[in-house]
């Protein structure tokens, strides 16, 4: 695997922060500067609007490239923010993880082998859950719900969908888009999966836990964004089979019920059954409505696809080397 146009293939570490200082210079310090397959290795942080001095010590520990956003837009956004970033530096892979050293970086030559090979796309690496001491039981529970609901959406068998760990190739990078603010994790994988992209994962380390997650703020929080993220995921990537199922079966009863009204009608008994009927009318007209809204919901479901296929092409034209796309943030760099 090469470059574009057969030049030197760069591999780019992306890094998300949001006040990192403390945590950013062991996560640097582990990031290799030579991984075989590729010409040239590059680390690039993006600092999500932090408050501390994560941009200084990002530059001062040795990173290529610093993106900063004005103010905190969220995890989502700043792993959209530096894949642009790492799009218009002309990285050919691009590899995505924690400030906080969650991962080992001896992996990622790992991680990134199945794309220079040629038999992925994407790369998700994939955490050794039942063995990580400081996830409790729920969380752990939480994992293998959400890679489960990932995997029925998206039609892959990636067993770790909440990894951040991953690696991709630009033309992968290319064709993501999030529209979920709280995290990019499980929807990247089920539009990879949609996009028929070859996707795959590998075995991954963990470092000991050096703070607590920033995505988790207890329990009951982590549960509720974790059912709504789930929802959401069958809501706008499998909206016939959400709605429809949902609607199917309010007609299905419906229907039951009116019969039932029917046959009490037929044996001279309708009068003491008006309720029956009101309320088959009712969820007669509710399956039919949400059945509606299924295709409604289809249209709309293949008007993003089509706009996301637009912005990848637009992306593409105007890689590489134009920073007229990085109006959004500032980028400032040691080369």
């Amino acid at each position: 695997m090469r470059g574009r146009s057969g030049n030197a293939l760069k591999l780019i570490i992306q890094i998300p922060c949001y006040n990192e200082a403390d945590t950013l210079p062991i996560t640097l310090a582990s990031l290799p500067r030579e991984v075989a397959g590729v010409d040239c290795v590059e680390w690039l942080v993006v600092d999500d609007g932090s408050e501390d001095d994560t941009a200084q010590v990002a530059r001062n520990c040795g990173a290529d490239y610093v993106v900063r956003h004005a103010r905190n837009l969220g995890l989502a956004r700043a792993f959209l923010t530096g894949l642009d970033a790492c799009l218009q530096l002309g990285a050919g892979v691009i590899v995505n993880t924690d400030a906080d050293n969650q991962y080992s970086a001896e992996d990622i030559p790992a991680l990134v082998a199945p794309i220079i090979d040629g038999r992925a796309e994407i790369v998700v690496g994939a955490r050794p859950i039942e063995s990580i001491e400081h996830f409790s039981p729920l969380k752990k529970l939480l994992q293998r719900l959400g890679s489960w609901a990932v995997r029925v959406a998206s039609n892959t068998d990636v067993p770790d969908a909440p990894s951040g760990f991953r690696a991709m190739s630009a033309e992968a990078a290319r064709r993501l888009m999030v529209f979920n603010d709280y995290t990019y994790t499980l929807e990247t994988i089920i539009q990879a999966g949609q996009k028929n992209m070859a996707i795959t994962s590998v075995a991954i380390h963990v470092n000991p836990d050096l703070r607590p997650s920033r995505l988790v703020h207890g329990t009951w929080s982590y549960i509720r964004r974790n059912v709504v993220t789930m929802l959401r995921i069958f809501m706008i990537y499998r909206p016939v089979r959400f709605f429809g199922y949902f609607g199917g079966g309010l007609f299905v009863v419906g229907l039951l019920i009116g019969c039932r009204f029917l046959w009490h009608y037929s044996h001279g008994h309708g009068n003491g059954h008006v309720q029956s009927l009101i309320l088959a009318a009712v969820l007669l007209g509710m399956g039919f409505q949400t059945c509606l809204v299924a295709l409604l919901a289809d249209l709309t479901a293949a008007n993003r696809r089509l706009i996301e296929d637009v912005r990848s092409r637009m992306q593409e034209i105007s890689m590489p080397g134009s920073n007229g796309a990085l109006g959004k943030y500032s980028m400032s760099g040691r080369k």
